[in-house]
């Protein structure tokens, strides 16, 4: 539910933006609201786990979810709509790592892989499913049942969760409230994920409010940073990664994160801008991934018992780099069957790929730093996709433009390519050089953008070989206790 919700309003924007009467640049603000309320609130789960007890606070991050989905549902205007996302990417903050700690703190030490195998499912379908998704809920019904759909799904989870988990809370203390890392670390994490969201648009530093967004981040992250690594009773800790566990395998997670989740994106942005197919056909085309990586979860616990978690994150990411190296031979004419097997075949690192690391990043920590360390990994892995989708998205557009530059170039009375292609664009479509002229032109823009997507599929398979390292500077990691070793089991 919550992993959906990051991707399912995607594909509804433009159709949302119209009914309520806005543009769709400022419709996109749904998106960013979500997403900067939500990178807030996952590192706080550690300290709101000590002052309220992980099953009291998940179950009410799952009601606030679904209290805040029926808002967005029925908000007649933006603002109202933005102010619903915002309470609802605050309520989805400790969903996700608080997911991770209760599985931890229940199942036996060698059934822990098996239960993290089952939960990485849902953090790998979720952004694979929530476009297509999300296309044909807004396509056949309304935008609001993208939100409605939440209400039944939590309120089932939620009463699940409490039945079986209400006799085994964690015990609870009384904690100070770290005011000023609040107030930094919102200020930081708001500026910059606005900056990342608009930068684009806004054309980068050469924008004043992207400049003032930017200085505004680095001044109030290094005082975050240097206040709570000071503090007695920090709302952050940091001293985490001082661990090189830690250290490793989120650095690790969140650059691998940030390259797969921003080719999540763009490819089928690529999909229906230059290739023509609806957002529902280009969500199929990306829905393939998910075949193996639901297949081999089940798998997963007995490999992490059998096999040093090191060894499966370095197969991950060997890989993922072969399958950006296939895509980056994609041409124009490309069919659906050549877009669709290295999606399928992307599966198998994806399988490999969250539980192995998640293993490293919390082996070897007490049962009441585990809740602190999924919250702080997670929201570097989370964040890292925000700023690798900015990069990338950008990078794309600059190559698009020099391949473009670099293509004009060729475009001249003495290339005879070049006036083949006009003769028989004229000849084709029965009309003028001009209109001829325009047609080549629009060709020569679908090339670029191509050759401009090569380069970053193929710039994506090169990262991937560099970060393998990452991973063997953390200690053997053999089960997927992942930090559970202490907790045991209930």
């Amino acid at each position: 539910m919550n992993v959906l919700d990051s991707s399912i309003a995607n594909v509804a924007i433009p159709t949302l933006s119209g009914d309520l009467g806005v543009s769709v640049d400022e419709g996109t603000w749904v998106i960013t609201m979500f997403a900067a309320a939500n990178a807030v609130a996952i590192p706080l789960t550690g300290w709101l786990t000590q002052r309220i007890g992980q099953v009291k606070l998940f179950v009410g991050a799952i009601l606030l979810f679904v209290i805040s989905s029926a808002l967005c549902g029925i908000a007649p205007s933006l603002p109202v709509l933005l102010a619903a996302r915002v309470l609802q990417g605050l309520a989805a903050g400790p969903l996700v790592p608080l997911s991770q700690a209760l599985l931890l703190t229940t199942f036996p030490k060698h059934k822990s892989g098996s239960a993290l195998s089952l939960w990485a499912m849902t953090a790998t379908v979720g952004p694979i499913a929530g476009p297509a998704l999300g296309g044909w809920i807004t396509d056949s019904y309304s935008w609001s049942w993208i939100f409605y759909i939440n209400v039944p799904v939590g309120l089932f989870a939620a009463a699940v969760v409490w039945a079986i988990y209400r006799d085994r809370e964690s015990p609870a203390r009384r904690l100070p409230i770290d005011t000023v890392g609040l107030i930094s670390l919102i200020g930081w994490v708001a500026a910059l994920q606005i900056m990342l969201d608009k930068g684009k648009d806004l054309d980068w530093f050469n924008s004043p409010v992207i400049c003032a967004l930017g200085v505004f981040a680095l001044i109030t992250f290094a005082f975050f940073v240097i206040w709570e690594l000071t503090a007695e009773k920090p709302i952050v800790d940091l001293r985490l990664f001082a661990q090189r566990n830690f250290l490793g395998g989120t650095v690790a997670i969140s650059v691998a994160y940030a390259i797969f989740f921003a080719n999540l994106v763009i490819l089928p942005q690529w999909i229906q801008e230059y290739l023509g197919y609806r957002s529902v056909d280009a969500g199929l085309v990306t829905a393939p991934l998910g075949v193996f990586a639901v297949m081999l979860a089940p798998m997963m616990g007995r490999m992490m018992e059998k096999i040093d978690a090191r060894i499966l994150a370095t197969m991950a990411f060997a890989g993922f780099s072969a399958v950006f190296f296939l895509r980056s031979n994609y041409t124009t004419e490309v069919d659906q069957f050549t877009l669709i097997l290295p999606t399928l075949l992307q599966g198998i690192p994806t399988a490999l790929f969250f539980v192995p690391l998640t293993a490293i990043i919390l082996s070897g920590l007490t049962p009441d730093k585990i809740p602190s360390a999924a919250g702080l990994s997670n929201f570097v892995r989370i964040f890292a996709g925000a700023v690798g989708t900015s990069l990338l998205a950008t990078s794309w557009n600059d190559r698009t433009i020099l391949h473009h530059a670099r293509l004009i170039e060729q475009a001249n009375s003495y290339n005879a390519i070049f006036k083949d292609s006009l003769s028989q664009a004229q000849s084709t479509l029965q009309v003028g050089a001009s209109n001829a002229l325009a047609f080549v032109e629009h060709g020569l823009g679908a090339q670029a953008a191509m050759l401009g997507l090569n380069d970053i599929f193929w710039m994506s398979a090169i990262i991937f070989v560099l970060i393998i390292p990452l991973i063997w500077i953390t200690h053997p990691s053999k089960d997927a206790a992942a930090g559970a070793a202490a907790a045991g089991g209930h």
